[in-house]
């Protein structure tokens, strides 16, 4: 007997008391966990980047109105000229200059001649430091953040959830959802490790505050 059909014979007998016609909404999950590890009144943006900053990534806070400049800088320090820029993101946060907007969808050999590629996000992890993407508008297909070798993200901080079941609550699970800690990483038996080897060696965000009133 294979794995396959020993893990599949061990799948079926624990299911050998479930009726034929029972959904998985016909029982209810217990939840009764622990929700969140922040403590009261933390603030959860500033541990957010604060995690992100421990990845090694690079992390900025700005307002609606001072975005612009933002991405500028950030772009202007890394010398990226050339970017993806996925369909939907907002074109009146990017700012003028001489930069050039590659609009997606674009295929990986074009995207491997690119200095990176900017994007928004689905929803942040404050505890985690963790950014989610699930392909909607302004995000684009994963490949947008896998081939290019830095990435630059926009995030609002509403966005950002407390902690993992908050974030979950937030997302819609029929979408691709992938969850990035910091830059792609690595480290080998002898514990060096190795950035950019499965995706984006530098990752930069930019967390965009409420404008006040």
């Amino acid at each position: 007997m294979s794995s396959r059909e020993t893990i599949l014979g061990r799948i079926r007998a624990a299911l050998a008391d479930v009726p034929a016609d029972e959904t998985p909404d016909d029982v209810a999950v217990p939840r009764d966990y622990r929700r969140s590890h922040t403590e009261p009144g933390e603030d959860t943006i500033a541990l957010f980047s604060e995690r992100v900053a421990d990845y090694r990534a690079t992390v900025t806070r700005t307002h609606p109105g001072g975005l612009p400049e933002a991405i500028a800088t950030a772009l202007t320090a890394r010398g990226a000229a050339h970017l993806a820029l996925p369909d939907g993101f907002p074109a009146e946060t990017l700012p003028p200059g001489t930069w050039q907007w590659h609009p997606a969808p674009l295929d990986v050999p074009t995207l491997d001649t690119l200095d990176g590629t900017i994007t928004l996000a689905a929803a942040g992890i404050a505890v985690t430091g963790t950014i989610v993407l699930d392909t909607g508008p302004g995000q684009g297909r994963r490949a947008l953040t896998l081939v290019p070798d830095y990435h630059l993200c926009v995030i609002r901080a509403e966005q950002i959830a407390d902690d993992v079941p908050d974030a979950l609550a937030r997302l819609d699970p029929t979408r691709p959802l992938t969850f990035v800690s910091g830059p792609s990483a690595t480290s080998d038996i002898e514990l060096d490790r190795v950035e950019g080897v499965h995706g984006p060696r530098t990752l930069e965000v930019i967390i965009v505050d409420p404008e006040q009133p």
